[in-house]
């Protein structure tokens, strides 16, 4: 007798069946106009046994470097050969995106608004949506971010640390940097980890740009993840990557002294020494105002992109290799009024 065949996935008000791709999309709300919005979701259930997987992208509107990872990775995998189950959902924050806006049309941040409501507030129910519908049906999660406005990331992993499997993961992805990041309330990760999946946080690139060096970094991280798994054979090309992940389990941003024009020599991936020289503020006649310097040894994992800054502003972040209670959350800050920004 020839083997069973798995049973269909069942998503919204569709099953697909094993061996098969279907793009679904499931209802969110309505424009004025009337017009429907729904989440796009890509799903790739597969004729063998193996875990379920999905991958996420724009959870913030401006952060579009994981919509093309998300493309990327689905020209690289098969249904009818994929073990276990893919989905996609490279829009989770469709009405922000729509608009190149961080947040939602309420202001709400969508990843501060886990697990949701299906009664609450808009973000309440995209959440519900995304939990009810992906989340809840998953054993690993890979949530894309960048970072904020003016800023940027180098292609870096946050996650936690301290469990074996999910720091395993974390290794395969390969980025440069493995960050140990606290879970914070409200945000995809902490509902999802609440839920029993582990969950890869991938930070790289800036918003409302396609950087290819974080777009690349991606697809191979995620292409790594599923081999690792056991879902897919390695694709022709993907390498190991050339040096083993830095782990970072602290990190700070160094902050403008001064009011001024930037000029900022510090590259992303830059090892630095404290009180090596990062940069310096100068004022609109040309005069120096003051050097930034580094206030820690470490790694530079994020830098300001913004030529004029304020006393006070977040310059250069920098991750240290200490041992530690992570300082770090789910795309955040150090500083609490700069949460879901980095």
């Amino acid at each position: 007798m020839g083997r069973a065949l798995r049973p269909s996935f069942a998503i919204g008000t569709v099953r697909v069946r094993a061996g098969a791709r279907r793009e679904v999309s499931l209802p969110i709300t309505r424009l004025i106009t009337g017009a429907e919005v729904s989440l796009p979701v890509h799903v790739l259930h597969g004729r063998e046994e193996g875990p379920t997987v999905w991958i996420d992208g724009a959870i913030h509107g401006d952060e579009v470097v994981g919509i093309e990872i998300v493309r990327r990775v689905l020209q690289q995998v098969s249904a009818r050969e994929i073990r276990g189950t893919l989905i996609a959902v490279p829009i989770v924050n469709v009405l922000g995106t729509m608009t190149g806006d961080r947040y939602l049309p309420d202001r709400r941040d969508l990843n501060r608004s886990f697990p949701g409501s299906a009664r609450g507030s808009l973000a309440a129910r995209i959440a519900h949506l995304m939990m009810t519908e992906i989340v809840a049906k998953s054993d690993v999660g890979i949530d894309l971010h960048t970072a904020s406005d003016r800023r940027s990331n180098l292609p870096q992993i946050r996650c936690d640390l301290e469990d074996d499997r999910t720091r395993e993961l974390g290794e395969a992805f390969g980025a440069p940097v493995l960050y140990h990041a606290r879970l914070r309330d409200g945000s995809l990760r902490s509902a999802a980890v609440d839920r029993g999946a582990r969950v890869l946080l991938y930070e790289a690139g800036e918003a409302w740009r396609f950087d290819e060096w974080a777009i690349t970094a991606g697809v191979d991280g995620v292409l790594r993840v599923l081999v690792r798994l056991g879902m897919i054979d390695p694709p022709p090309g993907l390498e190991d990557p050339e040096h083993p992940s830095d782990v970072c389990w602290r990190s700070g941003w160094v902050r403008a002294r001064r009011t001024g024009i930037l000029r900022l020599d510090a590259q992303l991936g830059q090892k630095v020494r404290e009180g090596e020289r990062l940069g310096e503020l100068l004022n609109s006649f040309g005069r120096r105002l003051a050097l930034v310097k580094a206030d820690r040894d470490g790694i530079v994992i994020g830098r300001t992109e913004a030529p004029l800054v304020n006393s006070g502003d977040a310059l250069v972040h920098i991750g240290s290799p200490e041992p530690g209670t992570g300082e770090e959350a789910d795309g955040g800050l150090t500083d609490p009024a700069d949460e879901g920004l980095v």
